[in-house]
């Protein structure tokens, strides 16, 4: 023992994990650790990216029957409300949207078909035009050069028309395909209608108990937010598609309908789809009518989207989705390319949906305790709560009311007694 030590005092073997960090820069060291986090987290989406392309036909009906009962629902919940029963509420809001949809596509592929012979003439008659501007225009081009361009552009329009109208939909999948994801979208969609948060109570089972209610509370708020997008992005895609279509409808564009349908679609996929969309109509005016109605078609859409940015969005999805423009462009780029076109269209809504379970995972107290889900489960009606102009602040009022995900909804104004307390005689 040195003179040093103290009497008595057992010797402690130094800590080699501490001296060697000790050793280590403390930002060298944080920036080591963020770097291994941020490296497990990519891998986790990279995993999550990959098994969804892996079950896509499984997993992709599954995005689309919960986008499309997030529109419906308020109308079910409105029917269910007034003494309709729920089951007969879904299938006539099915059986409507259906036929909307077949209605609508019906009289948009009927109005393609008819106009893309007259957008070939109107296509050939401006290749022409062009071609006699470049060759007796101020750039004074090679005329054997010219005309061998523009006939190779005129025979690939002529050889593609038939393709064009009668085979859009075999290159991007089979029919086959189409018609099973479709049955099991509507097969999801009936029951998520019908009794969706008792399929949710469930679902949430297999996570432990201390974190159960927490879970619960943040799907409900998750699918509030759901439900605010998908009811504002259709009704700023119905006014994209009106503005759009009806201007191009005055300046006489062919296909002006179809062109205002693609607008519709496209709206969906937030800034992205939209700018393209009406990029091509205005490409459809400038070769059709020419640089004065392309220049007005532009203006249209730069005047739609403006109102679609400034009015539409910020009044009608008010604070039901909190997203930077930068998270919306980045996850729309990373969902196309991983999935696709489906991908583009449900990224923005899957971003919306974790933004708002996390931020609420995140600001939830204590979790409370609740009866572990055994057994099987049969699905009951859902209790009508959607039909409401703001969805965000239904959400938060169902998770502010307590209920519990084995199905018990305690009132407000009970408490838990206090066994200390003596009962009433």
């Amino acid at each position: 023992m040195s003179e040093a030590e103290p009497a008595g005092r057992p010797h402690v073997a130094p800590d080699l994990a501490s001296l060697d960090r000790a050793r280590v820069h403390p930002q060298v060291r944080a920036a080591a650790e963020w770097a291994w986090r941020l490296l497990l987290l990519l891998f986790a989406a990279y995993v999550a990216a990959k098994l969804f392309v892996e079950f896509e036909e499984v997993l992709v009906p599954v995005a689309l029957a919960i986008l499309i009962a997030a529109m419906l629902v308020p109308a079910v919940d409105a029917l269910d409300r007034r003494g309709v029963p729920r089951s007969l509420a879904v299938l006539l809001n099915i059986l409507l949207a259906l036929g909307f949809i077949a209605g609508v596509m019906t009289f948009v592929v009927r109005e393609f078909m008819r106009g893309v012979p007259q957008l070939v003439e109107e296509v050939s008659a401006t290749v022409e035009r062009t071609k006699e501007w470049l060759i007796e225009g101020p750039l004074d081009l090679d005329p054997e050069q010219v005309r061998n361009a523009g006939t190779d552009i005129l025979d690939f329009l002529q050889h593609n028309q038939d393709r064009v109208t009668s085979g859009a939909l075999a290159t991007a999948t089979t029919a086959s395909e189409i018609i099973t994801g479709a049955l099991l979208t509507l097969f999801l969609l009936i029951f998520f209608l019908y009794g969706g948060d008792q399929i949710w109570r469930f679902s949430v089972g297999v996570v432990p108990v201390a974190t159960r209610d927490r879970v619960w509370r943040a799907g409900i708020a998750g699918f509030g937010t759901l439900v605010g997008y998908v009811r504002a992005t259709v009704a700023v895609a119905f006014v994209d598609a009106c503005g759009i279509g009806v201007g191009l409808a005055i300046l006489q564009v062919p296909l002006a309908l179809p062109l205002a349908s693609l607008v519709f679609l496209g709206a969906f996929i937030p800034i992205v789809g939209a700018l393209l969309s009406g990029s091509l109509a205005v490409l459809v005016a400038l070769i059709t009518q020419g640089w004065l109605a392309a220049v007005v078609a532009l203006a249209i859409v730069v005047g739609v989207m403006q109102l679609e940015s400034h009015v539409l969005q910020p009044f009608l999805l008010g604070r039901s989705v909190r997203l930077h423009p930068v998270a919306v462009v980045l996850g729309i780029a990373a969902g196309l390319v991983s999935a696709g076109i489906i991908g583009g269209l449900l990224a923005v809504p899957l971003i919306a949906f974790l933004n708002t379970a996390i931020r609420h995972l995140k600001d939830s107290e204590g979790a409370a305790d609740d009866q572990e889900a055994a057994g099987g489960h049969v699905v009951e009606p859902s209790e009508p709560v959607w039909d409401t102009a703001d969805p965000d602040a239904t959400a938060d009022a169902v998770a502010e009311r307590g209920t519990r995900p084995g199905g018990e909804t305690p009132r407000s104004d009970e408490s838990e007694p206090d066994p200390r307390e003596p009962g009433p005689s």
